[in-house]
Order: structure tokens, then C-alpha cells, then sequence
């Protein structure tokens, strides 16, 4: 049983994780990682526009650039779009806010649940008081405010992760007992609908099956090999995302190249490797440096836990996951939100040993003090490090986009060169491309209809010689590909 103070304080930490979140809620889709936040948003509104066609989502880029295939329709098969059903859906319910702002509220919610989540684990497998610390460390780490605000699926999928294997704990608790078994029923259907999800965004969740996997072989033993009811979740989790991946292979040209991702540039367990993931992204982005030791504490200590090893199974999907997608997490840094949960398991881990450690010591004060200066000094450098991530540094495409968007036919089909950056073009409200990859001519044969540059030069300039101007300012310049002067 939960008690009140347990529960205030987990309120209060939701609170504030909710507060914190609401910096720049209002800013348009122009910081940092835009492109992808881009590409996400214009799923969630295209199914605005066209109808929710979950077997057909479509973005804004007809590029062949994502899948070098020529892509018309604009079909974008990555994710299933869970996340961009309920982006789209509350926008349709309520309008309240704009399309965008509704994305960041599913993504806020998203972190919401799984600090509930998150802190009912540890709860349960070591006590009330880590839990409450790794709820803490998961909602306020500056990392993931920023990064649990944006517009990505991926605090959805971890969301979903750690709610599938808690209602999983809860079933085999169920099972293994025999006892209640209409709330066991319930427990194992949460936990398919929860596990499934969450693999059918992104199947990096799959790592994270060696947790499921301790469960079983701690309360079955190699018995489970034998349950014909853990086969059945097996494969009702694993069936959806099978469908989808073979669904996708209708449409080649909405699928983007992946094969990059596991070790497309060499750089697997080299030098370079260990210093971006574990001291650029982890050590200062995600620790601000003054984490890193109280997450030390919490893999070296002994604290009586409920058990002991069931969170390293945490670490070793963790790892796993970064190494063998070794480019991805090199070169983006939201791949990391994947394993945030870990490490705020071993945050609370390690502040837990250090409240124990100072009930029964001399310098019981020296203790909590360094602890408190640990984390405040880990709060205050990771935000230095993120804040830049709020910044729009770039807001003529802002500009140019919405006078795109208010000086064109809404069926227009423009050309948003960015540096093949989807942010501009999606800031057009318009299908098109975000980079020349054909001639002008042929450009035109395939429906585009303007063209658009922020901050041009003379090469850009000469347009105005060969077609009608839209509009040109210091800033950007548009020009109608269907009216070429005399």
C-alpha cells in the first residue's frame, strides 16, 4: 500500500516535472533537432488534413532523399503512428492549441506516465524512498525536460516500455500465485496493449526484453519454456510490429535507409565512440558531470533491495542498445532517451545508499551536504549544457514559411531549400522538397509549383529574372515556377 506522503510527494514531482516542461511551449518547431521534430509533427498533420490513414502515413518531403526512391505521395513508414494518433486526435477534439503545441502536450504526458511508472518499479524492487528519488531524477533532469517536451515519439515508447513491464510483474506475480485471476487477466492484457505499443514505435524497446526475460526465469525457472501463456504474450507482442514491418514493404519509397544507424561510418567501440556517448552525451549532457558519481555509488553499493540484479538487466540492455546502434547514438543525441530510465534507476540506487550510509555515520551531515551539492551542481551544468537546445536560431525560415503559407494556393507544392533540412519547408504548410535533386524542369513536371530561399544569394537571385516574384525581402525570397516572364 502507497502511503499519503508517498503519494503528495509524487504529486508534487509530477507538478513540477509538468511546470518545468512549459519553457517556450509556445516557440515554433525551429530548435534544436527540427528536422526530425518536423518530420513527425507533419504525419500528425497530415492526418489533420487528409484523414487518419494509419496504414498510409504521408509527411511533407517528396524527396527521394530518404529512401532514394521517388516518394509522390510523401509516405513516411518509420514508427507506427501511435504517437501522431493522439497528436492529431486531441488537435481535432479540442483546438485548443495549435497542432504543434498539442505535441509537446502528448510528449509532456508521455514523461508524466512513465515517472509513475518508473517510480512503481524501483518501489517495488528496492524501496518507497528510490522510488521516489528515481521519479525525481526522470522528471527534472534538464536532459530530459528539454528532450520530454519535444516532438518525438521516443518518451511515448519508453512510456509504454515501462508501463508493459509493469503490468508484466504485476501478471506473473498472478500467475505464479493463482490467484485473482480477473485481475490477473487484466494485468497480462495491459501489459500486451503497453509492450506492444511500445515496440511498434520503435523496436530499440526489444533491448530491454532481457528485464521480461528475468522476471520469468526468477518466479518459472526454465519452466516457462513450457507455459503456453507466456508464448501467447510473446507473440501478441510481437505480432503488431511483424504486420507493420511487412505492411511497409508495400511502399519502399517511404521507407528511410537505416542500415546506417548500427555502424555506418566505423565508429563501434573506437576512441571517438566511448568519449561521445560517455563523456559528451552522458557524463556532461545527461549528468552535468556531478551525477556521475552518485550513479556510481548506485552500481557499486549494497542497499537491501528487494532484489538485487533485476536493474542490471537495465545496464546490459543499455549498453547493448548503444553499441549496437553505435552510429545512431554518435550522431543524435535523442537516442539517448531511451536510456534515461537506467540511468535514473541507478541515481536512486545511489542516493538510497548514501541516506543509509548516513543514518549510521559519523559525518551524517557531510554526507547528505555532498550529496545535495552533487545534484544541484549536476542540475545547474546539464542545463547549461541544453538551454542552447531552446533557442531558434534560424527564425527567417519561420518567417518565410508562414508568408509562404499565406501567399500561396493551399495545394501548392513548393521547393524549401534548407540544406535538406525539413524544418523550412515545414514551416510552408505545403508538400514539396527540401533540396535540389533534379533539375528545375524536371522539378516542375512533378508538381512543384514555387520556390523558396531564405537568406540568398546571386545564385538564387537570377530566379527573379527567369520567373514572377511572390515576394523577396532581405530575409527570403519566393518565386512562382509556373509563371515565367516574357
Amino acid at each position: 500500500m502507497i502511503r499519503k506522503k508517498e503519494i503528495i510527494a509524487l504529486f508534487l514531482i509530477l507538478t513540477l516535472g509538468f511546470i518545468v516542461r512549459l519553457y517556450k511551449f509556445t516557440n515554433p518547431i525551429a530548435d534544436w533537432h527540427s528536422w526530425r521534430q518536423s518530420d513527425t509533427s507533419s504525419v500528425s498533420r497530415n492526418f489533420v488534413k487528409y484523414g487518419f490513414d494509419l496504414l498510409h502515413p504521408r509527411f511533407d518531403d517528396l524527396s527521394n532523399g530518404v529512401s532514394l526512391l521517388d516518394n509522390p505521395k510523401g509516405y513516411r513508414f518509420v514508427e507506427f503512428p501511435i504517437y501522431n494518433v493522439f497528436q492529431a486526435g486531441l488537435f481535432e477534439l479540442f483546438h485548443t492549441f495549435t497542432i504543434e503545441e498539442w505535441g509537446r502536450l502528448v510528449s509532456i504526458a508521455s514523461v508524466l506516465i512513465a515517472t509513475v511508472f518508473l517510480y512503481l518499479l524501483v518501489r517495488e524492487y528496492v524501496s518507497s524512498r528510490a522510488g521516489l528519488f528515481a521519479a525525481f531524477f526522470y522528471a527534472l533532469l534538464p536532459y530530459n525536460i528539454y528532450f520530454g517536451r519535444v516532438i518525438l515519439p521516443d518518451t511515448l515508447m519508453v512510456a509504454f516500455m515501462l508501463g508493459g513491464l509493469y503490468f508484466f510483474d504485476a501478471w506473473t506475480k498472478k500467475i505464479k500465485t493463482n490467484q485473482k485471476r480477473v485481475q490477473a487477466l487484466l494485468f497480462f492484457m495491459l501489459a500486451v496493449l503497453f509492450t506492444a505499443s511500445a515496440i511498434l514505435i520503435k523496436p530499440f524497446v526489444l533491448f530491454y526484453g532481457l528485464a521480461f526475460v528475468y522476471i520469468l526465469i526468477k518466479r518459472f525457472g526454465w519452466r516457462l519454456l513450457k507455459r503456453w501463456d507466456i508464448w501467447l504474450f510473446a507473440i501478441l507482442c510481437l505480432l503488431p510490429f511483424v504486420l507493420w514491418r511487412a505492411w511497409m514493404q508495400q511502399y519502399p519509397e517511404g521507407i528511410p535507409r537505416n542500415d546506417w544507424l548500427y555502424n555506418g561510418n566505423g565508429i563501434r567501440f573506437r576512441g571517438a565512440f566511448f568519449w561521445w556517448i560517455f563523456a559528451e552525451r552522458i557524463g556532461k549532457n545527461m549528468l552535468g558531470y556531478w551525477g556521475l558519481p552518485i550513479i556510481v555509488i548506485g552500481l557499486i553499493s549494497k542497499i537491501k533491495e528487494k532484489d538485487t540484479w533485476f536493474f542490471f538487466t537495465f545496464i546490459i540492455a543499455s549498453l547493448l542498445y548503444i553499441s549496437v546502434f553505435a552510429t545512431g547514438n554518435v550522431q543524435h543525441d535523442y537516442y539517448q532517451i531511451l536510456i534515461v530510465p537506467t540511468l535514473a534507476i541507478f541515481f536512486a540506487k545511489g542516493a538510497e545508499a548514501i541516506v543509509e550510509f548516513s543514518s549510521h555515520a559519523f559525518h551524517k551531515f557531510l554526507a547528505l551536504a555532498t550529496f545535495a551539492i552533487c545534484v544541484v551542481f549536476m542540475f545547474m551544468f546539464g542545463w547549461r549544457e541544453i538551454r542552447a537546445f531552446y533557442n531558434i536560431d534560424h527564425p527567417e525560415i519561420v518567417e518565410a514559411g508562414r508568408a509562404i503559407d499565406a501567399l500561396t494556393p493551399k495545394n501548392a507544392k513548393i521547393i524549401a531549400i534548407y540544406n535538406g533540412d525539413t524544418t523550412f519547408l515545414y514551416h510552408t504548410n505545403r508538400q514539396g522538397w527540401p533540396v535540389f535533386e533534379r533539375s528545375i524542369k524536371d522539378f516542375v513536371k512533378a508538381g512543384a509549383t514555387h520556390i523558396a530561399f531564405v537568406n540568398q544569394g546571386e545564385k538564387e537571385s537570377n530566379f527573379a529574372n527567369e520567373f514572377n516574384t511572390v515576394k523577396v525581402t532581405e530575409r527570403y525570397a519566393i518565386f512562382d515556377l509556373t509563371k515565367k516572364k516574357k
